[in-house]
């Protein structure tokens, strides 16, 4: 996913201008180490499920105030430094927005997407 043209493809939604205040991003890339113990990874298997990370963006974008969720993961061996999951929540206010990219990316790292990670 390019980011700045998901933006730009966003901004050209009808609605955008007059329900948007801001757009959050959140761009997660591989580590080098385990979150577990901190040992170092070579790589990492990353398994999306895109129909139901499409369910959790459908959920949070029925909150008040937001106006689009998206998520998209890359899938299949990744290794340090790669982009895995890219997530845009829009809305109209902060507080809506902030809560609900939280929401998004804790939900579809625990419901969506699942890792393996490669150790060297």
């Amino acid at each position: 996913m390019d980011l700045n043209t998901a933006i730009a493809e966003l901004k050209q939604t009808p609605g955008f201008a007059d329900n948007v205040g801001m757009v959050l991003i959140h761009n997660g890339v591989v580590r080098g180490w385990s979150r577990q113990n901190k040992a170092p990874i070579t790589a990492i298997e990353i398994t999306p499920d895109h129909e139901k990370m499409q369910a959790i963006c459908a959920e949070i974008q029925q909150r008040p105030g937001i106006f689009r969720a998206i998520a998209h993961a890359n899938g299949g061996l990744m290794h340090p430094g790669d982009d895995v999951l890219f997530l845009i929540v829009a809305g109209d206010i902060r507080e809506n927005v902030k809560s609900a990219l939280s929401d998004l990316l804790d939900r579809i790292k625990k419901e969506a997407v699942t890792k393996k990670e490669v150790f060297a």
